[in-house]
């Protein structure tokens, strides 16, 4: 009677061996597409920048598109308050062909803003630069972005206060040989040619009258012009100062995930992040030609 139970198990064995070793590796698979992470401030961020629609409009299915840019964030403060370090785990994770960081800052480098400002001609391409070697090292592929314009207007012409900015991350892109998606250059033209009432769909929410009445004139008002501490950079002299506020902890001021939903010359509405994400998504394909095939105009 043994040897028929023996028999039996082993039959019954059998099958059960084959299915394991027909069972298909444990590790994760590798998709033959590419992972898209953007980091940067409010202006890329969810709810007030061009990072959802262009997640959500301008990528083929087969991209993963991961937006962690946060409001109110610098070159500085993203990566002392953690944020950078979520975002290299995203870049380490692996899993696709490649993973591409877009990375945009400028809006909070700018003076007078505690706990996030820096300076222009050391700190904040030296961070940048920073940023770039780092994705490289964790085996992502870095892109650098200019700052998006302003929309604020002085007798006509668009006042270019984040210019400096825009021409410091031009040279990290140059020096560290990392492709360049100029969407200051992009966005300042597609608002001047919009001029400043127009300009104004572009903002989360509408102006009220007495604002609107102000752009009809060729002249915004209420808006904070920045000194660019570059010699000869030509923009109209700054506001009469006012009190300094003590050093904050930024993101304990402004949390993550509470935009301020108010008209400004800054933040985008679903219209404003439609028209950036549209040149973003351009701009892209143009910078780095192995993605074309995974954007959509």
């Amino acid at each position: 009677m043994i040897k028929p139970l023996l028999l039996t198990a082993a039959l019954l064995a059998a099958p059960m061996a084959a299915h394991a070793q027909a069972t298909p590796d444990t590790d994760p698979p590798v998709f033959k597409s590419p992972k898209i992470v953007l980091i940067g401030d409010s202006t890329t961020a969810v709810q007030s920048g061009w990072g959802p629609s262009f997640c959500g409009k301008h990528v083929t299915s087969f991209v993963a598109c991961i937006n962690l840019a946060r409001g109110g964030r610098s070159t500085s403060n993203y990566r002392l308050e953690g944020s950078w370090k979520l975002a290299m785990y995203e870049i380490k994770s692996g899993g696709f062909s490649d993973t591409y960081v877009l990375i945009q800052f400028g809006h909070n480098d700018q003076p007078g803003k505690p706990g996030r400002s820096t300076d222009l001609a050391t700190e904040f391409p030296a961070n940048l630069q920073r940023y770039v070697e780092e994705v490289r090292a964790a085996g992502g592929k870095p892109v650098l972005v200019t700052p998006l314009t302003r929309r604020q207007f002085k007798d006509g012409k668009l006042v270019d206060d984040l210019g400096p900015w825009a021409q410091a991350t031009r040279r990290v892109a140059a020096e560290t040989g990392t492709p360049l998606v100029d969407l200051h250059a992009l966005s300042s033209a597609a608002v001047q040619a919009m001029g400043p009432v127009e300009a104004m769909r572009l903002a989360q929410s509408p102006p009220d009258a007495r604002v609107r009445d102000a752009a009809r004139s060729g002249t915004t008002i209420e808006a904070r012009f920045y000194e660019p501490a570059i010699p000869g950079a030509a923009v109209p002299p700054p506001p009469p100062p006012v009190a300094t506020p003590q050093v904050q902890n930024n993101a304990a001021a402004e949390p993550m995930g509470t935009p301020k939903q108010a008209f400004d010359y800054t933040h985008l509405g679903h219209e404003g992040a439609d028209h950036v994400s549209a040149l973003v998504a351009t701009a892209l394909a143009d910078a780095v030609p192995a993605l074309r095939r995974n954007l959509l105009p």
